[in-house]
């Protein structure tokens, strides 16, 4: 009962603050001090600037903005602190400094309300680098509560629908999200370098290929078309290496209509490359180069800690293929597998799972899944999958049941999938039919025959290597972020109620 009291007490007395701030913002409307009303405010210096370069700035004048997120006054002078981008600092502010008007407005200032302060850089009595005011201009006033310093925001929930407030009150998430700008950053500076083009493809399709998922599905009104959320970058970029670009990437948004867990959001980034004249060894030796340079420019170094795991990007990564990794971590050896019978007798031995559709290729990949994968914590590329999960991919000339794919694992998870890919029309228009029957035999994520690609392959491509790395868990990786959508800034969410 005491505890049903305490509630609606604690909402009356936000509602009480709530109301005060408003009434903060219509005295300074009244007095002709809209803060709303100023468009602009000349910033010279960030907090961890003036902090770095203390040196040179001292005695000379500043002028910053950001929330003040701490407030003390004392009589005729108090301290605040200010938090910009890079980080906080802290404001001396005398009345007769910056004038007695100002001063009485100053106090009434909230914490959350975002000031310019202008004035000269100084050392405090206990060594705290600081900027003397010399003028405090209100430039927003914030109407609503910042969580408790001390307490934080720390439930998960509101902190992923109120991105804004946890950059805020977080560091470390600030800090996370500005790591993620310089890993793309970083893709874009390594590509460019080895003569990559940057280019964009659609994201509304009418037949979303290159990939094994469900789309998203919409309606375009002015065509009167059903059109179908992108799943991938790849047929598109392919169609680029055909009209003679050789050398093409895409960093953007796909969309695939798959359930929430601490690796999978419903859009994340992707980024794919291609490049003509190399194959898929010319792909592993790309992704121990920009995996290398990546974690050097965002991280400092080439050891990577994520979890209770230590990563050593700077030594050659392992490559081994499916059927020697699942011989060495299932004891079962899939050369001597006569045929698809054979495979899912062994998979019945081994309580694996499968599908009446599923044959040899795909009892060999659940074999791998099941036993392979939390093995591969240091960086691995696992080599030559069996054609029935590649559709898209060359075949190898000594063992057309296989391909020229590998993905890249670290930590256990799937981090690139690479290619050597088909460039033959005919092979490819067989592969297309073989997946049209495994959707009508219940596989929802099975491609669908694009013939304006096949029209495209048909005009000549030549051998091509390509790529796709999924750059959320490559952020995930570069700052040991447990989940997903501590790197999205705005995750998929289940809409509250209204």
């Amino acid at each position: 009962m005491a505890e049903q009291q305490k509630k609606p007490q604690k909402e009356q007395d936000i509602n009480q603050l709530l109301k005060v701030r408003r009434e903060k913002l219509e005295n300074l409307q009244a007095e002709g001090k809209d803060p709303f009303v100023i468009t602009k405010y000349d910033v010279t210096h960030h907090s961890m600037e003036i902090k770095d370069n203390y040196d040179t700035l001292e005695g000379k004048e500043v002028s910053v903005a950001g929330r003040m997120m701490f407030k003390r006054v004392m009589g005729k002078a108090s301290f605040c602190n200010v938090q910009d981008l890079q980080g906080n600092i802290q404001a001396y502010v005398a009345r007769d400094d910056i004038g007695e008007d100002s001063y009485k407005d100053f106090k009434k200032y909230d914490v959350g309300d975002i000031l310019g302060i202008k004035g000269f850089v100084f050392k405090t009595k206990t060594g705290e680098i600081s900027i003397h005011a010399k003028e405090v201009t209100l430039l927003s006033k914030s109407l609503q509560i910042l969580p408790e310093k001390y307490h934080g925001l720390t439930d998960t929930d509101t902190r992923y629908r109120q991105r804004y407030v946890d950059l805020i009150m977080n560091e470390d998430v600030k800090d996370t999200f500005i790591k993620r700008s310089k890993v793309i950053s970083s893709i874009r500076r390594y590509l460019d370098g080895q003569g990559f083009m940057e280019v964009e493809t659609p994201m509304l399709v009418s037949n979303a290929g290159g990939a094994a998922a469900r789309p998203f599905e919409t309606h375009f009104n002015a065509l009167d078309e059903d059109l179908k959320l992108r799943i991938s970058l790849e047929l598109y970029l392919k169609r680029l290496i055909v009209g003679g670009m050789e050398r093409v990437y895409e960093i953007g948004r796909v969309f695939r209509n798959e359930g929430l867990d601490t690796r999978h959001n419903p859009e994340f980034t992707l980024m794919e490359l291609y490049q003509a004249y190399t194959d898929y060894h010319g792909m592993m030796d790309l992704t121990e180069n920009l995996y290398r340079y990546i974690a050097k420019e965002v991280t400092g170094s080439e050891v990577l800690t994520y979890g209770e795991h230590t990563m050593d990007l700077s030594k050659p990564f392992e490559r081994i293929t499916m059927v020697d990794a699942v011989k060495k971590y299932a004891n079962v050896d899939f050369n001597e597998v006569a045929n698809t019978a054979a495979a899912k007798k062994l998979a019945d031995e081994h309580h694996i799972e499968y599908e009446d559709r599923h044959e040899k290729g795909d009892i060999l990949n659940l074999f791998f899944e099941e036993y392979v994968e939390e093995h591969l914590i240091q960086p691995t590329f696992i080599m030559d999958h069996p054609i029935e999960i590649s559709p898209l991919t060359k075949k190898k000339p000594d063992n057309p049941d296989y391909v020229e794919r590998f993905e890249f694992f670290m930590n256990g998870w799937e981090m690139a999938n690479a290619y050597s890919e088909l460039n033959d029309p005919i092979d490819q228009r067989e592969r297309f039919e073989a997946q049209e029957k495994a959707f009508e035999a219940g596989d929802d994520e099975a491609n669908h025959t694009d013939e304006d690609f096949l029209n495209a392959l048909s005009i000549g491509m030549p051998p091509t290597g390509g790529i796709g790395f999924g750059i959320d868990r490559m952020v995930m990786m570069m700052t040991n972020s447990p989940a997903i959508r501590d790197v999205l800034l705005f995750p998929t969410m289940k809409s509250l109620d209204k």
